[in-house]
């Protein structure tokens, strides 16, 4: 079998990624190990991703955005920093920013849920599902994937999308860094007494830091709790009417009752970043080539903006009669790609570091951070531009700020 470009990987980024070359008059093969009704219809996850303005946007333009239910979008108004005790924190709040809101939260099922129907519409894009790839080779005259069934699919370009641990990235010899944090996070749905008013929170406590994302039900929220491994597993043993006490407790009941409302989802905290984006017909997109640490939002925001990277050189090339697998072109899709993300995933590291660390001068350093930030109109100014901004020039410009905004509502990817 031959086509022009074949995707690995049917996760978020993969999903847009063959849908933003629609129209393009490339054939495309979307290669994922799941079975299709796991796609068509995929398990929650638990996770919630914040959306920016400009991730909002790209996905209106993908069609995405209409295939979601209203109960599905929340709305990020304002976000709030707490660290410790304090009863208050440093506020972004949306209307200094002449927007209605910050941004939104989406459940990231919902999201490849949508993703997927769009690409089933697609007739130049070809699933091939429940398979697992064997073998990437790649030359000057070709590439080849090969399959688990004994298929063997041609190809000009690969394009790989599966996932932070990429056996792809690994078959085709690119190393990545990866730093593992040594923590656990507990991502629960719960409802509670007292309203979120649209508001999340990031709240650095000792030995544990909490996030509240606030979703369509005023009483309804996703909560994530970061722990040291063995405690959270002492903590998932809890039955539901113990493990509803204990979480309550932890947000000092300052929302009152807890009670659970979705499936236990629990994930390692390790941030990935590959050493090369691109080789001979090949490029990587979403996690395999980034892997953000959850403190912050950018997971599905980068890999929306590096699967539009990618797509955008290909049609320009298609559009121009040039070959899609041109070092010139994946070269560009890496520069800009890196500009846009390796000041942010060396910044989160070094922010998560700070955040997390429960000795007194770190504890002394960030409160005095956060105290200095609540004065400054600027500073709030220029972390809610990142959430806000909605156009990729201007994007390119604020990305930095945008990891730190990010930072506030503490968003898995």
């Amino acid at each position: 079998m031959s086509f022009d470009i074949v995707i690995i990987g049917a996760g978020p980024a993969g999903l847009c990624f063959a849908r933003s070359l629609a129209g393009s008059g490339l054939r495309i093969a979307l290669v994922e190990r799941q079975p299709e009704a796991a796609l068509v219809a995929p398990a929650d996850d638990g996770r919630e991703i914040a959306i920016t303005h400009h991730s909002q946007r790209l996905m209106r333009e993908l069609g995405l955005w209409a295939r979601l239910q209203e109960n599905e979008i929340g709305t990020l108004r304002d976000a709030m920093v707490i660290d410790g005790d304090d009863r208050d924190g440093l506020i972004f709040r949306h209307d200094e920013t002449g927007k209605s809101q910050l941004g939104w939260l989406l459940s990231n099922h919902a999201i490849r849920r949508a993703a997927y129907a769009e690409v089933m519409e697609l007739p130049e894009s070809e699933r091939i599902t429940g398979v697992q790839v064997t073998a990437v080779r790649t030359a000057s005259d070709g590439a080849q994937v090969e399959l688990n069934t004994g298929d063997i699919l041609h190809t000009q370009l690969v394009v790989a999308a599966d996932s932070r641990y990429s056996e792809t990235r690994r078959a085709m010899g690119i190393a990545a860094s990866m730093h593992d944090f040594g923590k656990t996070m507990l991502v629960l749905r719960m409802q509670h007494d007292v309203a979120h008013d649209q508001v999340a929170w990031e709240w650095f406590g000792v030995g544990q830091t909490l996030a509240l994302l606030p979703l369509h039900d005023p009483h309804t929220s996703s909560v994530v709790l970061t722990l040291p491994p063995q405690e959270m597993q002492t903590l998932l043993a809890l039955d539901d009417t113990a493990l509803e006490a204990a979480m309550a407790s932890r947000f000092q009941q300052r929302l009152g009752a807890m009670r659970i409302a979705g499936p236990r989802c629990s994930y390692p905290l390790v941030g990935v970043y590959a050493k090369r984006f691109v080789a001979e017909r090949f490029a990587l997109i979403g996690d395999a080539a980034v892997g953000m640490h959850p403190v912050t939002a950018h997971g599905f925001n980068f890999g929306l903006l590096g699967q539009a990277t990618l797509a955008r050189e290909l049609h320009a090339a298609v559009a121009a009669g040039q070959p899609i697998y041109s070092p010139e072109l994946l070269h560009r899709y890496e520069r800009q790609h890196r500009l846009a993300t390796r000041p942010l995933y060396l910044a989160t590291r070094m922010l998560a570091g700070l955040y997390t660390d429960d000795r007194r001068p770190a504890r002394v350093v960030r409160k005095l951070a956060l105290r200095v930030g609540a004065r400054l109109r600027p500073f709030r100014m220029a972390v809610m531009a990142g959430l806000t901004v909605d156009g990729g020039t201007e994007l390119r410009g604020s990305r930095f700020r945008l990891g730190r905004s990010e930072r506030v509502v503490a968003v898995r990817e």
